[in-house]
């Protein structure tokens, strides 16, 4: 134990001297092996942190039965009316700033690309080369020092992060201010940077952000005390704003509302229930309504550049769909292709992830130069393989302001070109992600892009999502998966050529959605996003197959990409599904294997509590009072009840139960939903450890309990479908000599690895059970 405590201590030290590293360039935790009593650490943002679970769970003690109680009709509307108004608020600021997001790219990209297409146009190759390069280095070096030195918890994502939290995992320092802002920020540097990367990841953990804030009432250092934000100052409240946050997100990012309530729904969210669909649906109703607004404003170039490509959007809903049983094969080809390509991009990445850790290890000037590498990287290939690709006459049906386009939009990019020429690789790399899904996408165009050009185009695009995903910048991986599956969906289309009825444009758009079901496993809502995103219902037999096949064949050979991150950070996230050999053990056996149950009486003294707190990290306890000879269980406190009630000296002279109207005059329900800090932030006086507490009024009552009896599988889908922090394990038997409390469980007890850490039995015949 000894051993283990410091090698999880020098593990920490070491973790602490780079403060600012992004949460995927650590080295991995090292696993401690000395089975359930290990401290709970994962890499989140700046450093190694303890990790500390959720209190989702209603907390019945006597000051919250005796607030219920006293609540009258009006304090009950209004607290609905805040929390349908919280959620119109989050809608709203996250429809603002998706739109200023995208107002932002949009232009600084898009002048960006005038600019170089102005030096081309001039036979000004290197000029070109040197403006594109230079303007997407600064930009990437902005993104990159804001994250590398104030805000590491804005690299990255973050939906693996809101996964983790709402399954009941809190996670420091992710939700803050600082971090909303340089995640803006940031997003808009590495967007217009050019970087394979999009904006949509980062959208959701703003949507988060920006949730988490409204209800917290404003930033840490800066908190709103209003009596009605307060209402909302427990973990419980935080999580469903949080859940229409990051609904609002994915909302923002594609232009699809019911498709951000099903993300929410199928990715995110572990705890659901029907008042909070029509919430999270409420919010990404207000977020369509401002996209839309702005829209139409910005249409007559009120707004720039922005409009003329604008919001994320592949319509194509104008493209009639047509396809017979024989297009099933192709279809179904696509989907096993989708499958394979997700897990072996998912494999890479983990690796390409463990790399990052050796490289970002040694400080933060690695950090920036390995960010500056990539974009470096990016704009040479971005501009010099569309020099490699020959040029193709315009087809004679189109006119002379479609082809050749010599703007930053347009499917048919002049580039280096004669008139009447286009070059079909420079339509695809010389403009911005988004536009260049709507190149790809296009319908109608059969001849358009050649093969050559499009093998580059996903070569180019899969070693980018590789290397670019992990380098301390805001990213999402939506895009990426988009762009790679697309070509080899439009390659597929035109191998099949008259054979198949469906449109190329069609057959990309389901080799993205292949793709991104094979890497991410989502089928409900990408299903939902990517008819949204299109335009076109017809095609919804086709992709929901594409998507089924897709995710079936990758999960054969490995998890989800976000379980992978989850897994590299260390997060202790509780899958649905318990593993099938945790049946063959109790909870009870659990308990006997981690140290012995620290207990609490009713009316217990201050030196006893303060002596539980200093030399244990347990974040609760059973308290147990004693009726005769035999000991029963009162319930459960926790321990920042316990540093209230030590801050607030709360101390009795004779050991005696106290009266309702005390705890009242000393204590609200507010108090107890704070948090109150650490043991070392308390001073108690030597006559002070002689007086008494009585715990009852802050003790809940009616914690969920286990008979010791009960499988560790069917433990597990309570703990994680209720939401709990303890779970109290109870003997079968009560009487004279049996300890009232047999052990309390925890998230960390009932992780697969800890429990097979603990038993290596299971570990072998689980083992010799995948073998046959």
């Amino acid at each position: 134990m000894e051993k283990d405590s410091e090698q999880m201590a020098e593990t920490t030290n070491q973790q602490e001297r780079d403060m600012e590293s992004n949460s995927l360039h650590q080295p991995l935790l090292k696993r401690n092996l000395t089975a359930l009593s290990s401290s709970p650490l994962a890499l989140v943002g700046a450093k190694v942190s303890y990790i500390e679970s959720l209190d989702y769970e209603i907390n019945e003690n006597d000051l919250f039965k005796h607030d219920w109680r006293s609540r009258s009709q009006a304090q009950v509307l209004q607290y609905i009316f805040l929390k349908w108004l919280l959620a119109f608020l989050v809608g709203l600021l996250t429809g603002l700033i998706a739109t200023l997001i995208n107002l932002a790219v949009e232009n600084i990209a898009g002048y960006k690309l005038l600019a170089v297409v102005q030096y081309i146009d001039n036979k000004r190759y290197m000029m070109g080369f040197l403006y594109m390069t230079g303007v997407n280095f600064i930009l990437t070096l902005i993104a990159t020092v804001l994250c590398v030195f104030f805000a590491p918890t804005a690299a990255g994502p973050g939906i693996p992060e809101i996964k983790a939290y709402l399954n009941g995992v809190d996670t420091p320092n992710m939700y803050g201010a600082t971090t909303m802002f340089v995640k803006i920020v940031g997003s808009i540097g590495a967007v217009a940077a050019g970087l394979d990367l999009g904006k949509e990841g980062p959208l959701v953990h703003i949507g988060a952000c920006i949730a988490s804030l409204l209800g917290q009432g404003g930033p840490d250092d800066y908190r709103i005390k209003w009596r009605w934000i307060r209402y909302f100052n427990n973990d419980r409240d935080r999580r469903d704003i949080i859940t229409c946050g990051a609904s609002s997100g994915v909302c923002a990012a594609f232009r699809s509302p019911v498709g951000g309530v099903l993300f929410a729904l199928e990715e995110v969210a572990t705890w659901w229930r029907s008042a909070l669909l029509w919430r999270t649906f409420f919010s990404t109703a207000v977020v369509v309504v401002v996209l839309r607004a702005f829209m139409e404003y910005c249409k007559d170039g009120a707004c720039g550049l922005f409009g003329q490509g604008g919001l994320i959007m592949f319509d194509v809903g104008g493209v009639p769909v047509r396809y017979h049983v024989a297009d099933l094969i192709p279809v179904t080809v696509i989907g096993i292709i989708g499958g394979v390509l997700g897990s072996l991009y998912n494999y890479l990445l983990h690796k390409v992830l463990r790399l990052y850790n050796l490289i970002n290890a040694k400080g933060k000037l690695a950090k920036i130069s390995l960010s500056l590498a990539v974009s470096l990287f990016t704009s040479a290939c971005l501009y010099g393989l569309p020099f490699l690709a020959s040029c193709t006459p315009c087809d004679p049906s189109l006119v002379d302001s479609e082809c050749p386009s010599t703007g930053r939009m347009g499917n048919f990019k002049q580039f280096n070109c004669p008139k009447g020429h286009y070059n079909d690789l420079a339509t695809l790399l010389l403009t911005t992600n988004d536009d260049a899904v709507r190149n790809i996408f296009s319908t109608n165009t059969p001849s358009e892009y050649r093969v050559f050009s499009l093998v580059i185009f996903f070569i180019l695009y899969c070693i980018l999502g590789l290397f670019t995903f992990g380098i301390a910048v805001p990213s999402g991986l939506f895009l990426p998966i988009i762009l790679m599956g697309s070509a080899y969906g439009r390659l597929l289309g035109m191998a099949m050529g008259s054979y198949a009825s469906i449109d190329q444009g069609l057959y990309a758009v389901l080799g993205a959605a292949s793709l991104m079901a094979g890497s991410m496993r989502m089928t409900v809502s990408l299903c939902v996003i990517f008819l949204e995103l299109t335009n076109n219902l017809l095609l919804l037999p086709i992709t929901m197959l594409v998507l089924l096949i897709s995710k079936s064949v990758g999960d054969c050979f490995n998890p989800s990409i976000y379980e992978i991150i989850l897994e590299l950070k260390g997060l202790p996230f509780l899958e649905a599904h318990p593993e099938p050999w945790m049946r063959n053990i109790t909870v009870g056996e659990l308990a006997d294997v981690k140290p012995p149950v620290v207990t609490l009486s009713g009316i217990e003294t201050v030196g006893r509590i303060v002596d539980v707190l200093r030399n244990t990290t347990h974040n609760g306890f059973a308290v147990v009072d004693s009726v005769g000879q035999v000991s029963e269980v009162h319930g459960l406190v926790l321990r920042a009840h316990l540093l209230l009630v030590l801050k607030k000296k709360w101390f009795l002279q004779e050991r005696r139960r106290t009266e309702e109207w005390e705890v009242r005059e000393k204590f609200t329900w507010v108090d107890v939903a704070e948090r109150w800090g650490t043991i070392e932030e308390v001073a108690v006086t030597k006559e002070e450890m002689e007086m008494y507490v009585d715990l009852h009024p802050l003790t809940n009552t009616t914690p969920y309990t286990v008979v010791e009896t009960m499988s560790v599988a069917k433990a597990l889908v309570q703990f994680r479908q209720v939401g709990l922090r303890h779970m109290l394990v109870l003997p079968k038997y009560h009487g004279h000599g049996v300890p009232p409390v047999v052990g309390i469980l925890t998230r960390q007890d009932l992780r697969a690895h800890n429990i097979l850490s603990a038993f290596p039995h299971l570990e072998k015949s689980h083992a010799s059970k995948k073998g046959r």
